[in-house]
């Protein structure tokens, strides 16, 4: 079973503001509150230390990711490979009527052991929220509705 989600969040915060946190590894990765770890490998690479709590899987999951396409100042998307699982990831930024962002968000989540997918199908909409929520504190804004 492979997990898809889509969250958009409208953010009032110009595009390159927005952009400045996305297109940072390490920003994206910190919120998500399954990594533990973060390792910058590369100009577009790194390892994201994934503990996952389901069975099989007593230590952190090493989840090499690389930015496979940037177009600076709209678009990122990321893959995540490992024995676990594999990610997808994109954010695209539009600018808005009123000088902000609208970021629209698509993970895919496609699990290789047992509990992955029934993990990420209950708490990914929480990682995104979480992920809202860092972007706005990291913009000075107030917290999303």
């Amino acid at each position: 079973m492979t997990v898809r989600v889509e969250r958009t969040f409208d953010l009032a915060a110009p595009p390159a503001d927005v952009w400045a946190f996305i297109a940072d590894p390490r920003k994206r990765a910190e919120p998500i509150s399954v990594v533990e770890e973060f390792e910058v490998t590369g100009d577009h690479t790194a390892i994201w230390h994934v503990a996952l709590p389901i069975p099989y899987t007593d230590r952190t999951i090493a989840v090499e990711t690389e930015d496979t396409r940037v177009d600076e100042p709209s678009y990122v998307e990321f893959v995540g490979r490992s024995k676990a699982m594999n990610v997808q990831g994109e954010h695209t930024l539009e600018p808005t009527d009123d000088g902000g962002t609208r970021l629209i968000n698509r993970f895919v989540v496609d699990g290789k052991v047992p509990g992955v997918e029934r993990y990420f199908k209950g708490k990914l909409d929480g990682e995104l929220q979480n992920l809202e929520a860092a972007i706005r504190a990291d913009l000075g804004l107030a917290p999303g509705p």
